[in-house]
């Protein structure tokens, strides 16, 4: 197979989520792409967030944040919360707010799944902060649940790839993890 080279700064696909924390008294979102999974016990997940942004004020200050997942219903109010800087946007208007159990991480209750998260530890990184938050919370709404599980299909997420900027939504289902490559296992 041929192969070409390309920038070393490649992205993979990724999931949008809307990370929310108070600043300046009042509940602030910014859509960010870099966040994934980090530990499974305690459930641990991690953000990538430029410094420059309004939202590590806020993380920092509140030992709290959270992590909305929105669907592509939402991209337009998504997109917009990453066009405007809570420095001098008030953006808790855009959505509907909810908290739990630490009362310092604004939730948006019109996200179809919701957690929130105390602070471990931030990694000062080159021009970004890699924030680690123990998930304390995870709320769902219940008509994407199912068997207990959540039907990521139901939720409709979007995904994002860059450089091209681009929205996505999740796609058809092509396996099951731990288990599409048993059939190439050697007994």
């Amino acid at each position: 197979m041929e192969r070409v080279r390309v920038s070393a700064n490649v992205f993979l696909p990724m999931p949008v989520v809307l990370v929310g924390t108070r600043l300046d008294g009042r509940a602030n979102f910014m859509p960010a792409g870099w966040c994934c999974r980090a530990n499974l016990v305690p459930p641990m997940l991690c953000c990538g967030i430029h410094r420059a942004h309004a939202t590590t004020v806020g993380i920092r200050e509140n030992g709290a944040f959270s992590v909305n997942v929105p669907s592509s219903e939402q991209m337009v109010a998504t997109d917009y919360c990453g066009l405007v800087s809570g420095a001098t946007t008030d953006k808790s208007g855009v959505f509907e707010v909810a908290y739990g159990e630490l009362g310092t991480a604004p939730m948006i209750a019109d996200c179809l799944i919701s957690m929130e998260c105390r602070v471990v530890e931030i990694v000062s990184l080159p021009s970004h902060d890699l924030v680690i938050g123990e998930i304390v919370g995870a709320y769902a709404d219940p008509s994407v649940v199912r068997n207990g599980l959540i039907e990521m299909a139901a939720v409709d997420p979007l995904l994002l790839t860059m450089p091209d900027n681009t929205y996505w939504g999740l796609g058809e289902e092509r396996g099951k993890a731990w288990a599409a490559g048993r059939s190439l296992m050697v007994e």
